[in-house]
């Protein structure tokens, strides 16, 4: 097997015919410019619009790209878990298949890592007061979004105020630990993935992102808050007697984003 990249980027695809081939267009010309050894995986669910044929006809002659056939439906956090767990790089990212985050926020998340050898995790927060929200989401699901966050506060207490933020990253032995026990397959998983790096003693710590709402998101605002929430219960319950270390946290602080190279 070759050497283990520096970087992954792990894209869960499901019935995206129409926005995945731009994505794929810019994940290429992103790393024209990169001067480290990277990887990219397209997780692509059982679609019905031939998003497999696309995305693998299409990075055919990318050598660091893989297109993986995932099977039937099963949610994202499968889709999501599958990729994490053949990631190779040193740092694992995944990200949404719309890049609702640029890919341009993919180099201070490199940088900071490499500033702060004492984190493992990362994660956009598009509520950082650094943020810079493009084009911002309905007020309803920008108020769905809010509520969700407090209730999850109260529920799991994790010390994060933007879950759902498709944009994260972690060391490989974070990445290896945490999506090994993952088991929730919707859109819950995130906050049972930030749930376990705590436990686990992990730190994670949130930056700012620029974000830019796609109005073709797949999520049911009202139906998929209230299964995140069902899901959310049985997650803090299957989690209450997993291991925590003794100075186990999760700090949220302020970072700036300052704008880098491609030569990180």
């Amino acid at each position: 097997m070759s050497e283990a990249p520096y970087l992954s980027i792990v894209v869960p695809a499901y019935n995206e015919a129409r926005r995945l081939p731009p994505t794929l267009t810019a994940l290429v010309e992103f790393f024209r410019g990169f001067t480290r050894t990277y990887e990219v995986l397209i997780v692509v669910e059982q679609s019905t619009d031939g998003t497999l044929e696309i995305a693998a006809k299409q990075v055919a002659q990318q050598a660091h790209f893989q297109v993986i056939d995932n099977g039937p439906k099963r949610g994202k956090g499968h889709a999501v878990r599958s990729g994490m767990l053949r990631a190779r790089g040193g740092i694992v990212f995944y990200m949404d298949a719309d890049l609702s985050v640029p890919l341009a926020e993919v180099l201070p998340f490199l940088r900071h890592f490499e500033e702060t050898p004492k984190v493992d995790v990362l994660i956009g927060n598009r509520q950082h007061a650094g943020s810079r929200i493009t084009r911002r989401q309905s007020p309803l699901r920008e108020g769905m979004g809010k509520i969700f966050n407090r209730v999850l506060q109260a529920l799991v207490g994790v010390g994060l105020r933007d879950t759902q933020c498709g944009f994260k990253a972690f060391r490989q032995a974070a990445c290896r630990e945490i999506f090994s026990r993952q088991t929730v397959e919707g859109f819950a998983f995130d906050v049972e993935v930030l749930l376990l790096a705590e436990k686990l003693g992990y730190v994670a710590e949130d930056l700012p992102v620029e974000w830019i709402n796609s109005p073709e998101s797949k999520v049911e605002i009202v139906a998929d808050s209230l299964r995140m929430l069902r899901d959310t219960w049985q997650i803090r319950r299957r989690l209450r007697h997993v291991h925590r270390a003794p100075d186990a946290r999760i700090r949220v602080e302020s970072h700036g984003a300052a704008g880098a190279g491609h030569e990180t």
